[in-house]
């Protein structure tokens, strides 16, 4: 079912617009270069930094991000990537939680990106860290926009589970996707799944282990477990949630 069209969305995507990553090939075996961080002063207002509290775009239509006085990139980082990031309550969490850390965060309605944006957009201790960015676009894009070996985990949170035979295809999980994922993935990078469907977690199990990942099985949730929209509704109705995580085994035969 397509979400909703949402009040006012031009003004609001507008609004927020500075987070997202309009040409991400441009960062292609780049991406530290998307992640300014901007003055040393620990005690810096960011709530009138220039790269969050503007309607101009934190992106040029150029190659590179526009000048900000003070900024620098910062390499070296670990760079994390969700895959359907929904309304943004997972990232948000987990930049909060690993500031030493970037995230992009992917989504392919603009809808509900929007909500994701506005949710790390408004927070201000999102806004001093500066450690989010968001692409608009589908998984199956992700050959143009990340070179061999230039992510550290990526997450896949309670994905559309395409139960039919037929649409296996357009699984997260799909072998051809795993090949990309274990592409993009550095050796010793991990896939984080969550996902309330017993078939997809199987499919997806078997597919990491078959694609030439080490799968261990969560029976519970870790301690420092950041929870997604749907996470929370399943939890509060004790439905079970099925967790993997895939270790990529690249350049370790």
């Amino acid at each position: 079912m397509r979400p909703r069209s949402k009040k006012h969305f031009e003004e609001r995507y507008a609004r927020v617009s500075s987070l997202l990553v309009p040409d991400p090939a441009q960062f292609r075996g780049q991406w530290s270069s998307a992640f300014l961080k901007v003055g040393t002063d620990p005690d810096l207002n960011m709530g009138t930094d220039p790269v969050f509290k503007t309607e101009a775009p934190f992106f040029d239509t150029g190659s590179v991000p526009l000048s900000v006085p003070g900024s620098v990139p910062v390499s070296k980082r670990e760079l994390h990537l969700e895959i359907g990031c929904g309304k943004g309550a997972f990232v948000s969490g987990m930049a909060k939680q690993r500031p030493d850390v970037d995230f992009l965060a992917l989504e392919v309605v603009p809808t509900v990106i929007m909500m994701a944006m506005e949710k790390v957009f408004d927070d201000p201790v999102l806004a001093r860290q500066q450690n989010v960015r968001f692409i608009e676009g589908d998984a199956r894009e992700l050959t143009k926009c990340f070179t061999d070996n230039e992510i550290d985990t990526i997450y896949l949170n309670f994905s559309d589970p395409w139960p039919r035979k037929k649409q296996f295809k357009n699984r997260l999980t799909h072998e051809a996707l795993l090949a990309e994922y274990r592409r993009i993935l550095r050796p010793g990078g991990v896939i984080r799944q969550k996902t309330d469907n017993q078939g997809l977690f199987e499919f997806s199990v078997d597919g990491y282990r078959a694609a030439g990942f080490e799968v261990t099985v969560l029976d519970e949730a870790p301690a420092d477990n950041i929870m997604t929209e749907y996470e929370r509704r399943f939890t509060e109705a004790s439905l079970p949630i099925y967790r993997a995580v895939a270790v990529n085994k690249k350049g370790a035969d």
